[in-house]
């Protein structure tokens, strides 16, 4: 796989409303061991339906795996997405995963919703 295919996973996709879970995932084009350096980008992926850190993780990662990518999550936490007043919040992190580094998230966020709020901090689970 190229490094251009891994343009065209989204680099966000999150629930449209709501406080959620979501996970901090790299991408690779190829299992870690064979991919040059350079040949992964972070993902952010975050849903009201997920009970746990580890559900979105697995969908995610098996959808990838499909398309003949490997992933490691880099940590969880929690997003507060209110679409009326143009914010989000992302904090918190995941008991299995650990903390996602929230930073990096957030710029991700903030290139795909320009017109919002985007902040982020470290406390709160």
């Amino acid at each position: 796989m190229a490094a251009a295919d891994l343009a065209q996973i989204a680099d966000v996709d999150i629930d449209s409303d709501g406080v959620f879970k979501y996970v901090l995932i790299r991408v690779h084009a190829a299992p870690p061991s064979e991919a040059p350096a350079g040949k992964s980008k972070e993902i952010v992926r975050g849903y009201k339906w997920a009970e746990y850190h580890a559900d979105i993780y697995d969908k995610v990662s098996s959808e990838m795996q499909k398309k003949g990518y490997s992933c490691e999550c880099l940590g969880g936490g929690r997003i507060s997405h209110q679409s009326q007043d143009k914010k989000i919040h992302v904090y918190g992190y995941s008991m299995g995963y650990g903390r996602a580094q929230h930073s990096v998230s957030t710029e991700k966020i903030k290139a795909v919703y320009p017109d919002y709020e985007v902040t982020w901090a470290d406390d709160g689970y």
